[in-house]
């Protein structure tokens, strides 16, 4: 299999985000963010243990503020045309106020350089770091932040003027649920008061800024990207099943639907009729957003099953790794044909909206051996996974691209540098880079 089966006009990219590569957590006028503050925590008020794993923390990352030519130089010797980034919001508003000129002006020379050298620059607005000084205020749970979010993407979208492809939310599902209900990731709030203000808003904000940027320069394009996962039922009993679609509509349905015009679900789950006291009159017309592409990100399959323990969600997870001993870094399972089942299920919605996959990709524990990393699974994987792609475009899904995550290892979230996804290796510690394997594949693919 070759790109060019895949058609000329086919998008293929690399992609990595702002809090997880950049490094230069204080520098050059750069404000606190969420996560910044969420890598100084710890676990409850009487425990010695980090929020994130090893007290790692996202200022040792791969530096990418200081080696974004480099960088992109890599992407383009792979045979890569377009790459996904994301700014940080606290690198431009510090205090959610207040221009930081040296941040709109290393963000201008990425941009810049990705030009010179024939990289299409594709932008995401935000992809999780929040400045601290916002969350003081709510954070996503105060609606005030559709005025916060709009200052920053007005002087995101006039300051940068180069980028034609923008991405209002990196997969709001999680951020929401893992930072505002579980609290394993920043900001580390829980409860379903949270959840519920922080999704709405989220989803809000994806109209409201779409329209935004569209009032500024129509020509421009805008999308948002969404995490899908493949859900099934441990087996076909009934109550299994049911919990197979509850768990499905929490995780794909709950953050998609409305966003296409079909509102919350909240009529198929009691626990969501408490939605109802943080919706406005005119929030139904504006959550509706015809976006110019839908992002897909996408990695592994999940199963569920029924669990009578849980008396407000009756559904429980099946751990990949008492299914299989097919694992990522992460524990994720490798099920190729999860990406084949989340495009056909996203097409039959039938939006007539252009679908982009914006990350896919695996995580593996590569070790640096005499200057080469042999990451055979990973390349298995992309092969696989590619070719369930080209099953569902051949069957008729209107799939435009796809961004490889990610271009370089990065900082991990909560589980910190652990698991690497990159196609380029970094030394956290020298910050030296190496193609790995993968990184060799998709030349030849891309050739």
């Amino acid at each position: 299999m070759k790109a060019t089966e895949f058609g000329e006009s086919f998008i293929w990219g690399a992609a990595i985000s702002a809090a997880q590569t950049e490094s230069a957590a204080m520098a050059d006028g750069k404000g606190v963010s969420i996560w910044d503050e969420f890598c100084l925590a710890q676990k409850g008020l009487f425990s010695s243990k980090f929020r994130i794993k090893n007290k790692h923390h996202l200022n040792y990352s791969s530096d990418f503020y200081v080696h974004f030519k480099t960088d992109i130089d890599l992407l383009k010797s792979m045979g890569f045309k377009h790459f996904r980034f994301s700014i940080a919001w606290s690198r431009i508003l510090p205090d959610g106020e207040t221009i930081n000129p040296q941040g709109i002006a290393f963000y201008q020379s990425v941009i810049q350089y990705c030009i010179d050298v024939e990289i299409e620059p594709w932008v995401t607005l935000y992809h999780w770091d929040l400045p601290a000084v916002l969350e003081k205020k709510g954070g996503w749970t105060n609606r005030a932040i559709l005025d916060w979010f709009a200052l920053y993407a007005t002087i995101c979208v006039t300051n940068f003027t180069k980028v034609k492809q923008w991405m209002v939310l990196n997969e709001p599902s999680v951020f929401v649920g893992a930072g505002y209900f579980f609290g394993i990731h920043a900001p580390g709030k829980t409860g379903f008061n949270n959840f519920f203000k922080a999704m709405h808003h989220a989803n809000l904000c994806i109209g409201h800024i779409f329209r935004l940027i569209k009032s500024i320069n129509p020509e421009l394009k805008v999308g948002s990207t969404f995490s899908f996962t493949h859900v099934e039922s441990i087996d076909d009993q009934n109550r299994n099943v049911n919990a197979a679609f509850l768990a499905d509509l929490l995780i794909n349905r709950l953050f998609f639907e409305p966003i296409i015009g079909l509102g919350y679900p909240k009529e198929e789950i009691k626990i969501l009729k408490q939605i109802e006291k943080y919706i406005l009159p005119e929030d139904a017309l504006n959550l509706k957003t015809p976006l110019d592409f839908i992002g897909i990100q996408t990695y592994t399959r999940e199963v569920f099953k029924w669990n009578p323990l849980n008396p407000v969600l009756r559904i429980k997870q099946v751990p990949a790794k008492l299914r299989t001993t097919e694992l990522t870094a992460m524990d994720w399972e490798i099920y190729p044909p999860s990406i084949y089942h989340v495009l056909k299920k996203i097409d039959a919605y039938q939006t007539g909206i252009p679908l982009i996959i914006t990350e896919n990709g695996m995580a593996l524990n590569d070790k640096l051996v005499e200057g080469e990393i042999k990451d055979d699974k990973r390349i298995a994987y992309f092969k696989a996974h590619l070719e369930q792609v080209k099953k569902a475009i051949n069957e008729g899904v209107d799939l435009k691209g796809y961004f490889a995550w990610s271009l370089i290892d990065n900082f991990e979230w909560a589980e910190g540098y652990h698991p690497r996804f990159g196609l380029v290796h970094i030394d956290f510690a020298s910050k030296q880079r190496t193609l790995k394997q993968s990184g060799h594949w998709f030349k030849l693919f891309l050739r």
